[in-house]
């Protein structure tokens, strides 16, 4: 094999975006990001992630804060550094899916607004879940970047990935990640995963993992050394734990070498200290827990992602049941076998977390089963990269009728129904996709947002409770 060319490794800013989301269940604010946009638009980012994932329905729900306006805000002061979201395919950043007509309006609406990269993924790596949204933003002139949901397991070889990464590129992504949710690829499996798929594909590849299990700096050298084009980093404020590896540490990491970033020392240090005192109201107030602050080894141990380790703390210590809290580790991987072992992230990580708790609790496997699991069991989320358990599968669904085809063909366009049912509340064109996305809260919001301009006294939502996993 050739001798990869060295160059520069290029870097995505995750503070605006997941660094807060995994460590503060993405409670900054607006009016918290602002001052430091410009300061961050100075530093040569590759793209600096700022909108999509639970950014959406936390602005919504706690902060009561319209993300669209936040999403235009952010664009006016960065006016040399792409911005970047992420977007679940067809759920597109709800829970369940949604007809065509409204990914390619949340896309072209996105990109209208300022987004110039669209990371879109699916939670069971199922290609069909993907085209539409790829095709919208290839439509829209925006970049689509198509993201491997990282797992482990038997059905996830190498062959498996370079399989999937030759699809991803015949379906018009412009780039490809992998999507290290877990933080479960090691150092040498990273030289190994990345030089395969750069043997495989020729679009740029972007990694993109979490601290939880302690060894993602070192992932990141390796990938690096192995060619990868672009990494995920987040200031260190609000780096490592449930986040990202630091930005500066990995900016001085590669100084002095081929991979140099050339970045700014000084620069990085003045927005560190912007977001110091944000950690630290965050520490004070226990919005910011020191638990994720820590390397979680269980990670490893379960395969299961730090967000979802503390979905499953909070519903056992709610159920009363906290010494049930290995019984239920031990199960994951159990339901999650029988859910033809699909990739653990949103939504299928809190479908597989739930259905895990509910089996130990009741002492019967199966005996409590919420829709969720009935969905994935009868296709509604798509194709899975092994078979159910088909004695699981009758348990639960009984003879109901299993979808095989995409799962969207069998949704009626929705768009227009939902701009009739919003018509009262709507200021702005956008205003039906947040309506589409989480109908309750967004009205919630309308009417919050109608009070504040006609003056009368509105009670802003508490911004300290809910959770939200990746």
């Amino acid at each position: 094999m050739a001798e990869q060319v060295k160059k520069p490794i290029k870097i995505t800013e995750t503070i605006l975006r997941d660094a807060h989301q995994s460590l503060i269940a993405t409670r900054m604010s607006t009016e918290e990001m602002l001052p430091i946009v410009e300061k961050l638009d100075q530093v040569g980012y590759h793209s600096l992630e700022c909108w999509g994932g639970a950014t959406f329905d936390a602005s919504l729900r706690f902060l009561k804060e319209d993300p669209w306006e936040r999403l235009r805000k952010i664009k006016d002061r960065a006016k040399n550094t792409k911005l970047q979201m992420l977007f679940r395919g067809q759920n597109i950043l709800g829970y369940s899916q949604y007809a065509d007509d409204v990914v390619e309006y949340f896309v072209q609406k996105s990109i209208a607004n300022g987004i110039d990269i669209i990371r879109i993924f699916d939670c069971l790596n199922d290609i069909r879940n993907l085209q539409t949204a790829v095709t919208a933003a290839n439509k829209e002139k925006g970049h689509a970047q198509v993201a491997l949901s990282y797992t482990l397991g038997d059905a996830y070889t190498l062959d498996y990935w370079k399989d999937m990464a030759k699809k991803i590129e015949e379906m018009g992504a412009n780039s490809l990640c992998i999507k290290d949710m877990a933080g479960l690829l090691l150092p040498y499996t990273a030289t190994e995963l990345v030089q395969a798929l750069k043997e495989t594909v020729n679009i740029p590849i972007q990694l993109h993992t979490h601290y939880t299990s302690g060894v993602a700096s070192m992932t990141y050298l390796k990938a690096v050394e192995a060619g990868v084009d672009v990494i995920d980093t987040a200031m260190s404020p609000f780096a490592l734990g449930t986040s990202q590896p630091a930005t500066e540490v990995m900016v001085e990491t590669f100084k002095g070498t081929p991979y140099d970033t050339g970045f700014d020392q000084q620069l990085l240090a003045e927005i560190a200290d912007y977001f110091r005192p944000l950690r630290d109201k965050a520490l004070d107030s226990g919005l910011l827990n020191p638990k994720n602050l820590g390397v979680n080894i269980k990670t490893l141990l379960y395969q299961v992602p730090g967000g979802m380790l503390s979905n499953l703390t909070s519903q056992l210590k709610d159920l009363h049941a906290e010494d049930k809290y290995y019984e239920v580790l031990e199960e994951v991987p159990r339901v999650r076998k029988d859910l033809g072992e699909c990739p653990l992230v949103t939504p299928s990580s809190q479908i597989v977390g739930t259905q895990a708790v509910m089996n130990v609790i009741n002492g019967e496997r199966y005996k409590m089963v919420p829709q969720q699991t009935k969905d994935v069991l009868s296709g509604k989320y798509g194709a899975t990269v092994k078979p159910f358990n088909p004695e699981v599968q009758k348990k639960c669904i009984g003879d109901a009728e299993i979808i095989t085809c995409r799962p969207a063909d069998k949704i009626e366009p929705q768009l227009e129904k939902l701009k009739k049912e919003c018509a009262q509340w709507t200021q702005q064109e956008e205003d039906v996709l947040s309506y589409a996305l989480f109908p309750q809260v967004a009205t919630e919001f309308f009417k919050y947002r109608e009070a504040q301009q006609t003056g009368v006294d509105a009670k802003v939502a508490d911004t300290k409770n809910g959770a939200y996993p990746v």
